[in-house]
């Protein structure tokens, strides 16, 4: 019972550690349009400020990956929270856009160790039933961040512009200190040894090569396309909807929260059902295309409820891609769950750092252009999903029924 207590506390806190570094990410949101005005900046330069954030993400994660593995997913989720802690407290001082970007490069740094090893965690203390499930809640916590971290940004900015990202540090630090105490390492000392003493080559081409491999590269390049188009949509939403209807950071920070919050309870409530009802192919499928078509949509709709229901649909329809895509690259990982777990994260921020820089400056073009072509690259992931269909996932099905065959097997001899 003291265990199971204690595996509970664990899942708890390590949900709490991965969904703080998201809500700092959310928290800039709400205010963009301000910062714009503040600092004189154009929506070029903001989103290269947002993908800078993933830039570092891409260079350190498959580096973290590797160090998961080889020096424990504890270390490095402590590790990631101090450095998470320092960088918004960076932000939350600087006057200078130079600074702001060495905070959010920070920030990068920060989501790249905490991403893969609370991820490898998670998989290390749940068992293969309880893993689909567990994998939901993971990314239920990313969810939460982008929930909470756009409503924080607009009303706590009320007090002051910077200080959503003093109350951030101070969350990351308090979650740093706390993981100290109670979590326990999952891997065993012999285990990190013998990972210590596997000369890997820190090597970003050959991590990124390593993950062209059939089973994994389809999942990995949806993931891609997932986090191309939600961020392009999230980056801009704040700008768009302040130039084309005058929204106040508040109004942005209501939008958002009501609109993502009913996405994060579905995700929790019911992804499991789905799971087992359509299975993973045909949800991926049928979420990509939903984004897709609703983000078309918000280009043409202009009154305030309609924007709300927009929203809740584009992120209900990413909250339920987004577990569907994890639990599959989890199960395909075997023993690889760090690498898997680094390459998720490494795929994530090529989305994140592409999408939000070409929509900064196709903002500065036409405020619809980012949204129409956010939508183009969605249908452009629903058709290579379908030709997945047929050519990896049925592959990855028969695989995995084999290995439970095996399992089953091996349990009847002994």
């Amino acid at each position: 019972m003291a265990m199971l207590t204690n595996r509970k506390l664990s899942l708890f806190l390590l949900l709490a550690n991965l969904f703080i570094p998201f809500l700092g990410i959310g928290l800039v949101i709400p205010i963009m349009p301000a910062y714009m005005r503040e600092l004189g900046l154009t929506g070029e330069i903001m989103g290269y400020l947002i993908a800078s954030f993933s830039c570092a993400q891409l260079l350190v994660s498959p580096i973290a990956g590797v160090w998961v593995d080889r020096i424990g997913r504890k270390k490095m989720i402590i590790y990631g929270l101090f450095i998470f802690a320092f960088s918004e407290f960076l932000f939350g001082i600087g006057s200078h856009v130079s600074v702001l970007f060495i905070s959010r490069v920070l920030g990068g740094v920060s989501a790249a160790f905490i991403m893969p090893a609370v991820t490898a965690f998670v998989a290390d203390i749940t068992t293969s039933e309880e893993r689909p499930q567990a994998m939901g809640y993971v990314s239920a916590a990313i969810s939460a961040g982008f929930i909470i971290g756009p409503g924080v940004g607009g009303f706590v900015a009320d007090l002051g512009l910077r200080a959503p990202f003093f109350l951030a540090a101070a969350i990351a630090a308090v979650a740093a200190v706390s993981s100290v105490f109670v979590l326990k390492e999952p891997l065993s000392p012999a285990q990190l040894e013998a990972n210590a003493r596997n000369k890997i080559k820190l090597d970003f081409g050959a991590e990124l090569k390593k993950s062209l491999q059939p089973a994994y590269f389809a999942p990995l390049l949806i993931v891609f396309v997932l986090a191309f188009g939600l961020s392009a949509y999230e980056t801009m939403f704040g700008l768009f909807v302040s130039e084309k209807f005058n929204f106040s950071p508040r109004d942005i920070s209501i939008i958002i929260t009501v609109g993502t919050v009913f996405g994060f309870v579905a995700q929790i409530a019911f992804f499991g059902r789905i799971i087992e009802k359509l299975g993973e192919k045909r949800l991926i499928q049928g979420t990509l295309i939903f984004a897709a078509l609703f983000i078309a949509l918000s280009v043409v709709i202009s009154r305030y409820w309609l924007v709300m229901v927009v929203t809740f649909v584009v992120f209900l329809a990413c909250d339920l891609l987004r577990p569907a895509l994890t639990t599959l690259l989890s199960r395909l990982a075997g023993k690889e769950q760090g690498f898997v777990a680094g390459m998720n994260s490494t795929y994530t921020s090529l989305g994140n750092i592409i999408g939000p820089t070409l929509a900064g400056i196709l903002f500065d073009w036409n405020i619809n252009l980012p949204y129409i072509f956010a939508a183009f690259i969605l249908i452009a992931g629903f058709v290579m999903s379908v030709f997945w269909k047929e050519q990896q996932l049925d592959a990855a099905d028969a695989s995995e029924s084999a290995g439970s065959q095996t399992n089953n097997g091996g349990a009847g001899t002994k």
